[in-house]
Order: structure tokens, then sequence, then C-alpha cells
């Protein structure tokens, strides 16, 4: 006879690749009901943007039709963004559960690119996300995002600009046009704290910060200040993009705060009528990266002219154009960091109970 327990022994061979535990003893079962011959059920992932949802999905569907008696399975797929452990019960920012600075330590890899699309690919799969523009000397993110309204105050904070369904700020917002910042430091530190304590971004799943270059007053603010999940690294292939880039690593391990893994952008050139691949500026940079400090390569973003055109018309790739190769390439990295935050999570979560029992 089929009953909760025979089909929860059965879902046990279900394995998250990425948290490498069962789908039972994760919680991700729930709302299980049986009645005669059909069994339902909800699959509550850990985040939206799930690289695996479908195959996980299927593989619970499967092992419950499996069952002697089973003649209907529905499944229905939800997902809980679990929040940094950190950040819970800190009151800067009480309804944001995950904060993820994107990094490169060079200017001109694309950083502010790369932040706007994993931005909008992770609303696009259901996340809440919101996008802070903390490079203060050169505030690209309007443009890329097509932001032109100016946010107004509200409550007694700023309200952010809404735009492809992610709110954004940004200090290029309070700037004149063509307007040069000349600052010294703890300016710049004020600035992003305002930036961030002062904007009412509500409830948010992920704050994603595009960082100025460098390894200056605002990375040591944000990283001496919040409650950080862990850090992106951008990089290009080349060795002089890959060594500067290893300096802003060096920062966040010297503050502790984690690196979730590194994207390598304009990694290749592809050929759209034959397919070849050109690797204008070297290969095998991220990887070099990756393979040093112990940290997975999210992916690899083609060099292309659409990237271009889309971000100058303020509207990120993975909305205009969502098949081409490099909002592909954008999506998978956007998955892939989500995956990296659960495992985080999950991991501090389990260090948290050891210290607490022991």
């Amino acid at each position: 006879m089929v009953n909760q327990e025979t089909v929860q022994d059965a879902l046990r061979v279900v394995i998250d690749p990425d948290l490498r535990r069962d789908i039972v003893s994760l919680g991700f079962v729930q709302n299980l009901k049986v009645h005669a011959d059909r069994v339902a059920f909800t699959l509550k992932l850990t985040t939206p943007a799930c690289p695996v949802k479908d195959e996980l999905r299927k593989q619970a569907e499967d092992a419950v039709r499996a069952i002697p008696g089973v003649e209907a399975v529905e499944v229905d797929l939800t997902a809980e963004v679990r929040p940094n452990p950190g950040a819970i019960g800190r009151a800067m920012l009480p309804g944001v559960k995950n904060i993820i600075p994107v990094a490169s330590g060079k200017g001109g890899v694309g950083k502010s690119t790369v932040s706007a699309n994993l931005a909008v690919a992770l609303r696009q799969a259901g996340a809440d996300v919101g996008l802070l523009d903390a490079d203060v000397y050169g505030p690209s993110i309007p443009m890329i995002m097509g932001a032109t309204e100016r946010p107004m105050p509200s409550g007694g904070k700023i309200q952010p600009v809404v735009s492809h369904g992610v709110p954004v700020i940004s200090s290029g917002f309070f700037m004149q046009p063509g307007q040069a910042v000349v600052w010294r430091g703890p300016m710049l530190a004020k600035m992003v704290e305002q930036l961030l304590a002062g904007v009412n971004w509500g409830e948010l799943d992920y704050l994603v910060i595009d960082l100025p270059p460098g390894t200056g007053d605002v990375q040591l603010t944000l990283c001496q200040r919040i409650p950080l999940t862990g850090a992106v690294i951008v990089t290009t292939p080349q060795p002089v993009a890959v060594n500067i880039a290893e300096k802003a690593v060096a920062m966040f391990n010297q503050l502790k705060t984690p690196v979730l893994g590194v994207i390598e952008n304009m990694s290749y050139w592809e050929s759209s009528k034959t397919g070849e691949r050109e690797f204008i500026f070297g290969a095998g940079g991220a990887d070099r990266i990756s393979l040093k400090w112990d940290f997975p390569v999210l992916g690899k973003v083609p060099l292309a002219t659409t990237v271009r055109e889309t971000s100058d018309g303020g509207r990120p790739i993975v909305l205009d154009e969502p098949e081409s190769p490099a909002a592909v390439a954008f999506t998978e990295c956007a998955q892939n960091l989500a995956a990296q935050v659960s495992i985080h999570n999950l991991k501090s979560e389990a260090d948290d109970l050891v210290k607490i029992t022991f």
C-alpha cells in the first residue's frame, strides 16, 4: 500500500547535485499527500534560478511513479531563497537576504554589464533582485539598465528606480551629465553607506552591488560594515586582467569575505556563420584563478557586438536577445551564482548549528 513513508523513502534517492544531499533531508519535499493511487507534493527549492530544477522535478516524478500502485504524480515546483545567516537580525538591510558584490580589480572588463545581466537574469527566473551601482566615480548602471527617472523620497528614505523589474540605485541619478566626482575616500564610503541604508530596498532575495575597480575605500566599507554573502569576480582571459583580478580575490580573503566564483567576460568570439571560435584575448584566465583560489568558474561569456548594443540601449541582452549565445551564457552564470549562494548558506547554517551544539 502506498503511504507517505513509502513516498519519502523513494524520494531519498533524488540527490541535489550542488548541495549533495537528498531532497527529503534538505526539506525540499513539502505538502505531501497520498490518496489511493495518486500522489501530490511540493518541491520547494532554495532558489527559483536553480540550474537543475527541471532535472530534479523529473527525477522526483520518476522515483514516485516507480512505486508499485502509483498511477498519477503531481509535483508543484516552487522556491524560497535562503538568507545568508550572517545577515539575519542586521538592522541596516533587514529585508535583504543576500548581498553579492561584483568586483574585478581592473576596469574595462565589463563588470557593470555583467552585474546588470546577472540581476536581470535572476529577476527573470522569479527572484526578487535589487541592483546597487557603487561605482561612484564612473556610474554606468543607469545607462545599461535604461533607468532615466530620478529617485524620489518616500517615508524618510529614497525610493529606488525600478527598471525591467529590478529596483536600481546609483550615484549617477544625483549628478549632472558630465559631472566629475572629485572626492576623498571617506566621502566615497559615506555615499555608499547612504545608498545602502538610506534606500527603501524592501524585501529582496539578492542585492547585486556593482563595485568600482580597485581595492579601495568602497570595498573596505562594504566588507567591514555589511554582512556580504559572497563576492563574484569578473575578469577577461588575458594575464594583465587576471593578475589584477587576483588582487581583488586576495582583498576579499584578507577581509574574510567569501568568493562565490569567477566569470570570464569577453572569453571568445564566435563566428555566426561557421561557429568557429577565436580567442582574441587569450584563453584560460578564469580557469587559472579558479584552480589557484579553489572556487568555481560560474561561466564564460563570449565577445559580441550585441552585448554592447543592448547595454548602450538600456536593455541588457538577457532581455533583448535571450536566445543569443551571450544571453544564454549570462543566464547560466546567474543560475550557477544562485546555486553557489545556496551552497554557501546551507554550509553556514550547518557551521552555526555545530557551534551552538558544541
